[in-house]
């Protein structure tokens, strides 16, 4: 599958290595998913992967054309099996869950959302009224996009296993660019420090952490740069809005000099950042954008690394 823009397949050697990019942050709000869609309409010959499954959104500003649709499966839910229940009532007590209820009659139902799959149910049933089945947790897809092929997913509300999900994603978009000989593939990833970011860091090339000057982004950068030293990824670190507080726009590049953290450029605070978001357009695309060029330079400095 190839995008719209970019280089000739022809211009690249075969088995030349993919270099996987993850955006991610310490935090939620510092511009992330902002800067991945601008990178993307900056960037040539690149996969997209949209790794923050719990909460995907880059989808807004790419406009992606689905192609194929796949269903996860995440797990087992408990599933009652009525005619071969009698009536005991051991199901629903066991149950720490409150999943397994008990219904007029003797009979139960099992809740799914409550359900947590542990299995206590089942392995408890004298009878055998209860057996565990794959649960659809979400669904991945593959699309066009202007800007090159996006692989993104939607996991159900409530549901968990997103760090596998990641994976699928993950696995995917490394696969369509191997495949068609991309270079680069470009992942938002989700923010914090747990299953999903580790999910997102694993075997890439470089982790693009996104932060701002205020104390709390400051202490989270940290913490998400302690975690992918921890998994042997190089950091690179990105400082949005670095102008509403210069000093600790400073210290941050300081630390990331004593700390052999990459420090990849600042972009400043504006307004027009709202005004793209609001159109669905990355904002290098916005008429007469302001900051175009420092989100232009950030991402040469990025791809200069390799």
């Amino acid at each position: 599958m190839n995008g719209k823009r970019g280089k000739t397949q022809s211009e690249y050697k075969p088995g030349k290595k993919v270099k996987q990019i993850v955006i991610i942050s310490g935090k939620g709000g510092t511009g992330k998913t902002i800067l991945t869609a601008s990178f993307a309409s900056l960037a040539e010959n690149i996969v997209l992967a949209d790794c923050d499954v719990d909460a995907a959104n880059l989808y807004l500003m790419v406009h992606p054309e689905i192609k194929e649709k796949h269903s996860f499966t995440g797990g087992e839910k408990a599933v009652y099996v009525e005619e071969k229940c009698t009536f005991c009532g051991l199901c629903v007590s066991l149950c720490r869950f409150g999943a397994v209820r008990s219904l007029n009659g003797g009979k139960i139902s099992i809740d799914p959302l409550s359900c947590e799959g542990c299995r206590v149910c089942a392995l408890s049933c004298p009878s055998q009224a209860i057996e565990m089945k794959p649960s659809v947790c979400g669904e991945w897809y593959v699309s066009r996009t202007k800007y090159g092929p996006f692989v993104h997913a939607r996991l159900h509300p409530g549901e968990e296993n997103s760090g596998k999900l990641v994976s699928v994603v993950r696995k995917k978009a490394k696969e369509i660019a191997e495949s068609n000989k991309y270079e680069f593939v470009l992942i938002d990833g989700p923010p914090g420090i747990g299953c999903p970011v580790i999910a997102s860091l694993s075997g890439v090339d470089l982790a693009v952490v996104v932060t701002e000057p205020s104390l709390t982004a400051v202490h989270d950068m940290e913490r998400v740069i302690e975690t992918s030293n921890h998994f042997n990824v190089k950091p690179a670190c990105i400082i949005n809005k670095y102008d509403i507080n210069e000093k600790n726009t400073q210290n941050i590049i300081q630390w990331c000099r004593n700390n052999n953290v990459l420090f990849l450029g600042k972009i400043s605070y504006s307004d027009e950042v709202n005004k793209a978001v609001s159109q669905g357009i990355p904002v290098p695309e916005y008429p007469n954008s302001k900051i175009k060029n420092e989100i232009k330079q950030t991402w040469m400095n990025l791809k200069n690394i390799y």
